[in-house]
Formats: C-alpha cells, sequence, structure tokens
C-alpha cells in the first residue's frame, strides 16, 4: 500500500516530527523514505551565488541528516537525502511526483523567516497539499 514516503525536512521541530512519524509507516509497511531539503535561491538568481547556496545547503543538510540516517539504519528503513533549490512548496510536489511517492510527510510549521514572510508567501504544507497528487500528511 505505501512504498514510498517523501518527508520535507528544514531541521526544524515540526520537520522531526514529521521524520519520526515518517519513519514508524516506514517501518510498519516495508516502505523507503526519501528526505527532501529545499535550500531558497537569492533574489534575484544569479548563477555564481546559486552554486554557493547549494553547496551551502548541502553541508548544513548533510550535517542535519546525520541522525536521521543513523535512526532509519537502526529501524531497517532505507532512505534517500537530496537537497534541491527553489521554492520549497514547488520542489516538494515536483519531488513526490518525480519518485512516484505515496505520501507526503512535512510538518505544519517550518523555519520561515518570518510571519510577513509566511504571509506573503502562503504556508508551504497548505500549497503542497493544494497541489500534491499523492496523500499529505501534516504532522503538528
Amino acid at each position: 500500500m505505501i512504498s514510498r514516503l517523501v518527508v520535507a525536512w528544514d531541521d526544524s521541530d515540526q520537520a522531526r516530527k514529521g521524520f519520526d512519524f515518517a519513519l514508524a509507516i516506514g517501518a510498519k509497511f516495508g516502505a523507503e523514505l526519501h528526505v527532501l531539503s529545499v535550500a531558497r535561491p537569492p533574489e534575484p538568481p544569479v548563477a555564481v551565488e546559486m552554486e554557493a547556496v547549494l553547496e551551502s545547503a548541502r553541508e548544513y543538510y548533510e550535517r542535519s541528516w546525520e541522525p536521521l540516517r543513523a535512526q532509519s539504519a537502526a529501524q531497517g528503513v532505507p532512505a534517500v537525502f537530496e537537497v534541491r533549490v527553489g521554492h520549497p512548496a514547488d520542489q516538494i510536489v515536483r519531488y513526490a511526483a518525480e519518485v512516484a511517492a505515496d505520501m507526503i510527510v512535512m510538518g505544519h510549521r517550518g523555519k520561515s523567516a518570518s510571519f510577513i514572510e509566511r504571509w506573503r508567501l502562503g504556508s508551504i504544507s497548505k500549497r503542497v497539499l493544494s497541489y500534491a497528487t499523492c496523500t499529505v500528511t501534516v504532522v503538528r
């Protein structure tokens, strides 16, 4: 029934809850986890800056994924880790479609910069719920 889950990861407490939830589902159903982190590009995007943003994001997330890798390995749940650049909601939906995910798991609120930014851009979880073609679970 559930063979592949995408977990949105921004290293927040809510993302941690989402990962733990997805890991439990993965262990129960023998599903594979795809942990996705998204780096936002600079405005306006410049090729040199994009490379620096991506490299910095990869380094940051590689460190934050270490305990997740250990936790998934300890439970025998295969996990893939990926960093993309772009708008988080868009990248989460695209990635889920690319890997043919059965479910997206994400936290209710992540590490958005400020209330104004969240209001202006809209909730990432709300956008994912609106555009994803698979089941979306938002963990609080």
